[in-house]
C-alpha cells in the first residue's frame, strides 16, 4: 500500500466516489516499516506433533477415498452441506467477519458462524484472526506466519509444522486485539474450543447420516468427516500458497498475492487475492460481487435477511484510479 492510502486507513474512513466506506483497522494493513533482521535466519524447530497428525490426517483422508461409492447421495449431499458451513466459518466468519470486520453481524449470526468455525477446526476464532491481522501487516517477510516467499509448501501446510518465526510471536504480540476480546462469542468459543471441534467437526457430521438415514459408521466416519475436513483444510490453505504465486496482479503488481479462480472456486470466494490484499476492508474480497463467491452472496444474503449489516465496499472509480496505476495491465480478474 502506498504511504498515502496507509494514512486513509489510519483515518479511518475513506471517501469512495461519494460515499462514506469506513475502512479496516490498521492492524490490518502493511505495514512498510518493518525491516526483516540482518544476519542468519533463526534454525527451524520441527513440531512432530503436528508432523504425525497432519499426516495421519492426510492418510485416513485418501483411504476416505474408498468408501465414496459407497456413500448414499444423501450421505454425499450432507458432506457438501457440511463442506459449505465449515467454509462459511472461516470466510464469513473468522476472516471476514472477525480478522477484517468488513461487515457487522447479529449475535444469532456470530454464533452459527462461531460454530461453524469449530466444525472448520482452523484454530479458534481468536487464534485465527490474530495470525492473519499479521499476514497482512507483514505479508512476505519474517513476520508473516505462512510467508509465501519461503516456498509452496511452507505456506501451504509446513508454516504448521515447525515453530512461528520469533517475529511473528514477537509482532502478534503487539496486535491491538480488543474487539476480539471483548466480543462474547469469540471469547466463549476459545474457552470450549476443543470440546466444540470434537463434537461439530466430528461428531456431528459422523451421526447425522448414520442416525437419520441408516448410513454405515465407516462411511459416515470417513467420507463427511475426515475427507471433508481435509478437503476443506486444503482449500483454505490453497489461499496462503497458490493465491499468492499463480495468478495475475490486476491491482497492485508490487505485491505477491494474485487472482485465482481456481482458489476462489474451492474456497467459495477466497481466491481474488490480490484485490484483497489491495483492498482488505472489502466486505466481497472481490471487484465482481457474488461471482465465483459463495461467501459473498451468503453475507448479502444475511444482510438481507436483517442478520447483518453495514458492508463495506470500494467503489468503481477507486478500484478502476487504482488498476490504472500499480496494476499489471491485465483485464481479467483471475
Amino acid at each position: 500500500m502506498t504511504q498515502t492510502e496507509t494514512r486513509n486507513h489510519h483515518d479511518g474512513k475513506q471517501q469512495f466516489g461519494g460515499a462514506v466506506a469506513e475502512t479496516s483497522a490498521v492492524e490490518d494493513v502493511f505495514d512498510d516499516s518493518y525491516k526483516e533482521k540482518e544476519g542468519p535466519k533463526p534454525p527451524t524447530t520441527l513440531v512432530w506433533r503436528n508432523i504425525i497428525l497432519m499426516s495421519l490426517l492426510h492418510v485416513t483422508a485418501l483411504y476416505g477415498l474408498v468408501f465414496l461409492p459407497s456413500a448414499s447421495v444423501a450421505t454425499l449431499a450432507w458432506t457438501a452441506v457440511c463442506y459449505f458451513i465449515s467454509a462459511l466459518g472461516v470466510t464469513a466468519g473468522a476472516h471476514r467477519l472477525w480478522s477484517h470486520r468488513t461487515y457487522k453481524a447479529s449475535f444469532p449470526l456470530r454464533v452459527f458462524l462461531a460454530l461453524a468455525n469449530s466444525m472448520a477446526f482452523q484454530n479458534d476464532i481468536y487464534e485465527w484472526a490474530r495470525d492473519h491481522r499479521v499476514h497482512h501487516k507483514y505479508s512476505e517477510t519474517d513476520a508473516d506466519p505462512h510467508n509465501a516467499t519461503r516456498g509452496f509448501f511452507f505456506a501451504h501446510i509446513g508454516w504448521l509444522m515447525v515453530r512461528k518465526h520469533p517475529d511473528v510471536i514477537e509482532k502478534g504480540k503487539k496486535l491491538e486485539l480488543s474487539d476480539l476480546k471483548a466480543d462474547k462469542v469469540v471469547m466463549f468459543q476459545r474457552r470450549h474450543y476443543k470440546l466444540s471441534v470434537v463434537l461439530l467437526c466430528f461428531f456431528v457430521p459422523m451421526f447425522v447420516p448414520w442416525y437419520f438415514w441408516g448410513e454405515s459408521l465407516a462411511v459416515a466416519y470417513f467420507v463427511p468427516g475426515l475427507l471433508r475436513y481435509a478437503v476443506m483444510l486444503n482449500a483454505t490453505w490453497l489461499v496462503n500458497s497458490a493465491a499468492h504465486i499463480w495468478g495475475n496482479r490486476p491491482y497492485d503488481k508490487t505485491i505477491n498475492p494474485r487472482e485465482n479462480r481456481l482458489v476462489a472456486f474451492s474456497a467459495i470466494g477466497e481466491g481474488f487475492h490480490n484485490y484483497h490484499h489491495t483492498f482488505p476492508f472489502d466486505y466481497a474480497t472481490s471487484e465482481f460481487g457474488c461471482k465465483l463467491n459463495l461467501t459473498t452472496a451468503f453475507i448479502d444474503t444475511m444482510c438481507f435477511l436483517g442478520l447483518a449489516k453495514d458492508p463495506k465496499r470500494v467503489s468503481k472509480e477507486v478500484i478502476t484510479a487504482r488498476r490504472q496505476r500499480t496494476g499489471d495491465s491485465s483485464n481479467n480478474s483471475g
